[in-house]
């Protein structure tokens, strides 16, 4: 017995990595990768959220805004219709973490520049500062492409609101109406304005999580 399975041990040892190496490429077919979770506001870290949707457990969607961007023109949910699109927040006189959310919007930025399918959306948190001329000057300075990525500004209560009721991103400063104290969050909003995921901006490991996962989302639409 022993002689004639020795008699055959090449044939086995052939038979047995074609055998793995078949397993392997079923696996690869069958294996179906998992859709991006879809965020709801109690899902996600109450000081983040504001307290009237803590409870909201469905059917979150960030809400219509109109916001003037860098060059004045007029931004609202239409702009960024049947897109793909990474949100955050910031102030251009920002000198902590800004510097660094901005390098990895712009690093992102470099990533879909010819992609149809993606845009960037930054959100100045001091309104009052950051005028048109203002959001120019930094986007001159950041080399941001206008075709690829608004930055915002208009009324307080609104981007307030956007960011604690939609994006879910930022912190109330407790100082009085409509403060924010902005993180270092980068929300990534699908085509039916649902978050998709959150990422920390000033952590490039994080940020090509993100990447990967416009990637990802990008695939539910195929």
């Amino acid at each position: 017995m022993f002689a004639y399975i020795k008699q055959f041990k090449f044939f086995f040892i052939v038979l047995l990595l074609v055998s793995g190496i078949i397993i392997s490429i079923i696996y690869s077919i069958l294996k179906v990768e998992k859709p991006l979770p879809i965020y709801q506001p109690n899902r996600v870290d109450a000081s983040l959220v504001d307290s009237t949707i803590q409870h909201k457990k469905k059917y979150h969607t960030i809400a219509d805004f109109k916001l003037v961007n860098q060059n004045g023109d007029t931004i609202t949910q239409d702009t960024y219709k049947d897109k793909i699109y990474v949100a955050d927040f910031f102030f251009t006189t920002c000198q902590t973490i800004c510097p660094v959310m901005t390098d990895q919007m712009s690093r992102i930025q470099s990533e879909i520049i010819d992609d149809d399918e993606v845009l960037l959306l930054s959100h100045s948190v001091t309104p009052e500062i950051d005028s048109v001329a203002q959001l120019k000057r930094y986007a001159i300075e950041k080399g941001v492409n206008d075709n690829k990525w608004n930055l915002v500004t208009g009324d307080r209560k609104q981007i307030y609101d956007l960011a604690r009721k939609s994006y879910l991103v930022v912190k109330d400063d407790g100082m009085g109406e409509y403060g924010m104290v902005h993180t270092e969050n980068f929300a990534l909003i699908d085509k039916d304005k649902q978050i998709r995921g959150l990422y920390n901006g000033v952590s490039p490991a994080s940020v090509d999580s993100l990447i990967y996962d416009i990637k990802r989302l990008k695939k539910e639409y195929q």
